[in-house]
């Protein structure tokens, strides 16, 4: 049998379908059950998924942990169960001024902790919180430290507050909802998002990632339609793509993990051999340590990745052998 093409594809996840169903075209496409996405999207919201396909799922958890950017719409007056349209309707609120929304958001900026949506996939004892929630249920969310990079009212037109977040992994922006309300003296709930950029992948450029030796073709988003920002007050989360058919994945290659923040280090094909039998790693790339906060790095022996590893107790460890595998 035929392996299963390895790689990454961008994909525009349409609102009213979940992050597993959107990836049915691509699995049929391809032939394959091996495809994830990294970072799940609910049903009501859209915008950018980052896909791995055949082996590049290994590579799962250097791309789960980045940082994201997102435009929401939040309707205050009412929340609902779920924070978002699909749910019924459990507390209602006077609307607050524009002054109210504005000091609320300076209250979330920053390193901050958050409690997630009850309705969300984070397990507790072992079964999803969702699942209990539907049982009835009220499962206790613990808070978790967030940070939000940047966060700004892009506009106001009661009940609807538009907003930009850049954040961290683990950020749920039904939540922030939730609580810029509440801070407000209000409720309020999730009406609309799109995620607009994970790590320095965007939804509102192309990404140029060819394979050069086959000249293949992108999987890609195309660029966002030309309209001004007040143009999308009136239809926030407006957005075409121009997404091609069903081609091959784009492989793994420098400029992933550029967009990644990874570093990259060249190293001998002789010194790739090493790598694929497993020796030790302090010969082959030395025992500096990284610079920077991150402590992965990839390998490449020409325009082929080798490996990912990684630095921790002052040493470096492997973390995946990509190649030959």
């Amino acid at each position: 049998m035929k392996p299963a093409p390895s790689g990454l594809i961008l994909l525009h996840k349409p609102p009213g379908i979940t992050s597993f169903d959107s990836l049915r075209d691509i699995k049929r496409a391809l032939g394959t059950g091996k495809a994830g996405h990294t970072g799940t999207l609910d049903k009501f919201a859209e915008g950018l998924l980052l896909v791995l396909t055949g082996k590049a799922l290994k590579l799962s958890r250097w791309f789960t942990h980045c940082d994201k950017q997102y435009e929401g719409t939040i309707c205050f007056g009412t929340e609902t169960e779920t924070l978002d349209p699909e749910g019924a309707v459990i507390a209602s609120a006077p609307l607050p001024s524009r002054e109210a929304v504005e000091q609320a958001l300076s209250q979330f900026r920053g390193a901050i902790e958050q409690a997630p949506p009850a309705y969300s996939a984070i397990h507790i004892d072992g079964e999803r919180a969702s699942t209990l929630a539907r049982r009835g249920e009220t499962p206790e969310m613990q808070k978790r430290p967030i940070t939000i990079y940047r966060l700004e009212l892009l506009s106001w037109e009661p009940p609807f507050a538009q907003i930009f977040v850049h954040c961290s992994s683990g950020t749920y922006i039904r939540s922030l909802a939730r609580d810029i309300a509440l801070a407000a003296s209000s409720r309020a709930h999730l009406v609309r998002l799109l995620r607009m950029r994970v790590a320095e992948f965007s939804v509102n450029e192309e990404l140029e990632m060819r394979n050069e030796e086959e000249g293949t073709g992108d999987w890609g988003l195309g660029t966002r339609d030309s309209c001004s920002q007040s143009e999308r007050v009136g239809n926030p989360l407006h957005l075409q793509t121009n997404i091609p058919s069903p081609q091959s994945p784009v492989p793994i290659n420098k400029s992933v993990f550029e967009k990644l923040g990874i570093p990259c280090l060249e190293i001998s094909p002789q010194d790739a051999t090493n790598v694929f039998h497993g020796k030790s790693l302090g010969p082959i790339v030395g025992n500096t340590p990284p610079s920077g906060a991150n402590a992965a790095t990839a390998l490449f022996s020409g325009d082929t990745f080798i490996a990912i590893i990684e630095y921790s107790n002052n040493k470096w460890k492997y973390g995946y052998v990509y190649a030959h595998n």
